[in-house]
């Protein structure tokens, strides 16, 4: 089934969830996330899943936050930063309360709130040639809502340094860091990893594998709901300073 702004395919028991903007090289609008709130819907009521891909149209996997939706000056909506990041960190929840494994197939880009989105799947995999990272604080703005997830998955004193340093890295650095958890040389060779991968996964049972990841889920707290939404409100909040308005503003205009 698709939307404009999110296709999803259900082939057996591999489910394929893509982010459908590629001419915005996926950018995280509000409509973008309302599609992919509707497809994980019909995901969670989906039998028979065990493994979900998610993924990006075209050649970016997500490149963050839609400039033209958080400069208040262009949208003409002081609400809508904090609607886009609470959308996005309910998003980060379903994601990982869903029975079936999650993989991020991470085929280019992942920025910021992308890059979150990747964490927060179960396992990511990229390329070497791949550009991950959080640089919210290079634009004035807080990584709130990627923060916990980002923290549990690397640990906090690896997050601290990657969250204040800002930019952004290769696959292979990422891979490094924790921050996907296997590496393909090349774009081309992508789908050969993802599918080994799928492929493995997909040969367990389904209910061990979504009993183990309930279980992972409470031991590590990602199911924790009021931690998502300080974190959108906090970013949101920096969002909206005049600093943050101006480096965004003078972006958007590159």
């Amino acid at each position: 089934m698709t939307t404009d702004h999110a296709t999803l395919t259900i082939d057996g028991p591999v489910a394929r969830l893509a982010l459908n903007r590629p001419e915005q090289r996926n950018a995280l609008s509000v409509e973008l996330l309302d599609g992919l709130h509707a497809r994980v819907e019909e995901l969670e009521a989906a039998p028979g899943v065990k493994v979900t891909v998610v993924t990006g149209a075209g050649r970016a996997f997500c490149a963050g936050m839609d400039l033209k939706q958080v400069v208040i000056a262009e949208s003409g909506d002081p609400e809508l930063p904090h609607r886009l990041l609470s959308s996005l960190g309910r998003l980060t929840l379903r994601l990982r309360a869903l029975p079936s494994v999650v993989v991020a197939r991470v085929n280019g880009a992942a920025i910021g709130g992308g890059c979150g989105l990747a964490c927060v799947c179960d396992i990511a995999v990229t390329h070497g040639d791949a550009k991950l990272g959080f640089p919210e604080v290079d634009l004035g703005l807080c990584p709130a809502v990627v923060a916990p997830v980002l923290v549990r998955k690397i640990g906090p004193g690896q997050a601290r340094r990657v969250l204040l340093s800002g930019g952004v890295m290769d696959g292979h650095h990422a891979h490094t860091l924790g921050i996907v958890d296997e590496v393909s040389d090349s774009r081309e060779s992508l789908d050969e990893t993802t599918d080994a991968i799928v492929g493995r996964l997909a040969a367990g049972g389904a209910d061990a594998l979504a009993a183990t990841k309930s279980l992972v889920n409470r031991l590590d707290g990602s199911l924790d709901a009021s931690v998502v939404e300080r974190g959108a409100r906090l970013s949101a909040d920096v969002l909206a300073t005049a600093e943050a308005q101006a480096i965004l503003a003078a972006r958007l205009e590159k």
